[in-house]
């Protein structure tokens, strides 16, 4: 039996003129003066930085500054993992203020390669010992309230698949830069008072450290870095990119309200239910649009349009109607214009694409059969998208 997702998907690849907007979105192009960018120009000086500017104020908080004290010290290391196929790393990160905790980044790199290679970076939910099953990684506290064994999340980041495609995989815990609970501010977002930034901007923000290390890895190519997330992790990974130009590429996956949905949809989960449940996520201010999100100066296609000229994919499931993946299509659709304007392409599809068939343009789609979740089924769609662009 057909999921509701899964009908309407249907139903929006044949009517391209769907929607589940309860009003349109803003044309990103036009200013808050009323007038429309139409030079590239006008885009980078003008729009794009009032863009950053309203995100900021209304939605996200401020990030601080980058700290510019960052070291890295290596933890262990086994050059030796899976077979001898590939090095694994863990380094221990330390930046910000005295007294801000650690940070555990684990790097796994192909001993195959010819020169520096590109690279994925992101969030997970369990800690790098979750991640891989060797007993030398730094075991995270429990997350969600629950222990995670060794090697029991390996699939979001299958290390083997990546590195054998000659891809790097670097990956650190979100509960390191501030705890996913609601509550007063904890590890780095507590050592910094004057910052109004919630917990997804301090996410985004460490993703940001995280990649100021990999850009001094010599077997990484700093050009060539793209940034990968899940669910809040993929929430993370838009704002990351969206707001640190040195990413080379974005895959959010299945994010959501507050990431790749838009504010204005009517299917999935609201502003005011994400609000509501993790209030901690996003700043106060934006609360003031619970009942009234078409009130919002700006909507999530504008996030996007913010890592323009970069590629963007959005990944989803069928059955992961939460996620609304018919809204992010039309964010993407929403985007189109700014790519357009900078001469980069943008959505080539006029509709949803059919499962499994991978939309490959500068603004890319894919979705499967499934649930709410990161895996095996994903990557390769990721890693073929990785390779239209980063080769």
């Amino acid at each position: 039996m057909l999921t509701a997702l899964l009908s309407l998907a249907l139903a929006a690849a044949k009517d391209p003129l769907m929607t589940t907007l309860a009003a349109p979105l803003p044309d990103p192009l036009v200013m808050l003066d009323g007038t429309r960018a139409t030079t590239p120009e006008q885009w980078r000086d003008k729009r794009r930085p009032e863009l950053l500017r309203l995100f900021a104020e209304d939605m996200y908080g401020h990030m601080p500054p980058p700290p510019g004290n960052l070291t890295a010290t290596l933890a262990g290391q086994d050059e030796r993992y899976l077979g001898g196929k590939v090095t694994l790393r863990e380094l221990v990160l330390h930046f910000g203020p005295e007294g801000t905790p650690p940070v555990y980044l684990l790097v796994a790199t192909p001993n195959q390669r010819a020169g520096p290679v590109p690279a994925f970076v992101g969030l997970n939910f369990h800690g790098n010992h979750a991640v891989v099953d060797a007993p030398w990684v730094h075991e995270a506290p429990p997350s969600f309230d629950q222990t995670h064994p060794r090697g029991s999340g390996r699939n979001a980041y299958p290390i083997e698949l990546i590195t054998d495609r000659g891809y790097a995989v670097a990956t650190l815990f979100n509960g390191d830069l501030r705890e996913d609970k609601a509550g007063p501010p904890s590890g780095a977002q507590a050592m910094y008072p004057d910052c109004d930034w919630a917990t997804i901007a301090c996410w985004a923000w460490g993703l940001q450290r995280a990649l100021d290390y990999l850009v001094t890895d010599p077997a990484i190519d700093p050009q060539r870095v793209a940034v990968v997330g899940h669910s809040r992790n993929g929430k993370t990974a838009l704002l990351a990119a969206a707001t640190d130009e040195r990413f080379a590429l974005a895959i959010p996956v299945q994010a959501g309200c507050g990431g790749t949905a838009p504010s204005r949809g009517t299917v999935g989960e609201s502003v005011e239910r994400i609000n509501t449940a993790f209030p901690h996520w996003f700043c106060a201010k934006f609360e003031e649009y619970n009942e009234h999100p078409e009130r919002l100066p700006f909507d999530q296609h504008e996030l996007v349009a913010l890592c323009a000229p970069r590629p963007v994919l959005f990944s989803n499931a069928t059955e992961d109607e939460w996620a609304n993946p018919v809204g992010q299509f039309e964010v993407l659709q929403g985007a189109d214009p700014v790519y357009r304007l900078l001469g980069a392409g943008g959505l080539e599809a006029a509709a949803m694409p059919a499962e499994h068939v991978l939309v490959k343009s500068r603004l890319g789609y894919f979705i499967r059969p499934g649930q709410h979740s990161m895996g095996l089924d994903d990557w390769p769609a990721f890693l073929e998208f990785a390779d239209a662009w980063l080769r």
